[in-house]
């Protein structure tokens, strides 16, 4: 289990936010933490520790007029720590290459290779071709409905038909390397991870996963390492000390 950094830009500034509340309409999120740093010190940071693996997201749509402003903030984190970190956000077999030249050790996909619903095979295996599935990680991330765990799209907002579960999981493994998930009901809420998504990654645990949402304490992390069998990476949000958190930055590093 290690910790992996993360970069999250809404509306061109690198922020933290309740991830349930993110809207399209008038690109509003709760917000809980807007830095007064670009993306690049946040990548030169992570560069000075070593930290690889980490993510970068843009929240913004394209059709944002903060999306252009979000995108030169990604970009200029990759220039500084190129092969460092994943982007995600936007991703689709049109761009995913200019953002691998542009520095991006892997692309972060979900909404391109969903479509009303389900999942599309089609965007799916060509994108996977295109970049190669050792250069593909998908974002999996998830709510609870009908005590399930639903895999959602479009920054979140919208519920697919597909449950995570180990058959899902099975399937997406043979097109991407790496999983990225977000339990989106305690992203950003520093409330305690959910042991449910946690639980199910660990019982699987056949490709590497990160997982994100609630972690608040070193306690936490405890528990995330029992649950998730030592296999499952982690990132800290709005718990973290560079965040306004409590969580040490130094220490995390340190010990993960």
């Amino acid at each position: 289990m290690r910790f992996r950094p993360c970069i999250d830009i809404h509306n061109g500034k690198v922020k933290q936010i309740i991830g349930g509340s993110l809207k399209d309409m008038g690109d509003q999120a709760e917000e809980n933490f807007v830095s007064e740093l670009g993306a690049e010190a946040y990548a030169r940071l992570y560069q000075k520790y070593g930290l690889k693996g980490g993510h970068i997201i843009l929240l913004n749509g394209k059709s944002s007029p903060y999306y252009e402003e979000t995108r030169n903030q990604a970009l200029q984190a990759l220039r500084c720590y190129p092969g460092g970190l994943q982007l995600g956000g936007g991703i689709t077999v049109e761009n995913a290459a200019e953002y691998l030249e542009a520095g991006a050790a892997k692309v972060i996909v979900t909404s391109y290779v969903f479509r009303n619903g389900e999942v599309d095979f089609e965007h799916l295996e060509k994108l996977s071709k295109e970049v190669g599935r050792e250069n593909l990680v998908l974002d999996l991330s998830c709510r609870k409905k009908e005590e399930k765990y639903y895999i959602v799209t479009d920054r979140w907002q919208q519920f697919t038909k597909v449950i995570l579960e180990e058959k899902s999981l099975e399937l997406f493994s043979r097109y991407a390397e790496e999983f990225l998930i977000h339990a989106v009901d305690v992203e950003g809420k520093a409330s305690g991870i959910e042991e449910g998504v946690v639980n199910l990654l660990g019982e699987w645990g056949k490709l590497p996963m990160t997982y994100a949402g609630g972690i608040r304490s070193m306690e936490d992390l405890q528990k995330l390492e029992a649950l998730g069998k030592g296999q499952i990476d982690f990132t800290v949000g709005s718990a973290l000390n560079l965040f306004g958190g409590q969580l040490e930055f130094a220490e995390l590093v340190q010990r993960f």
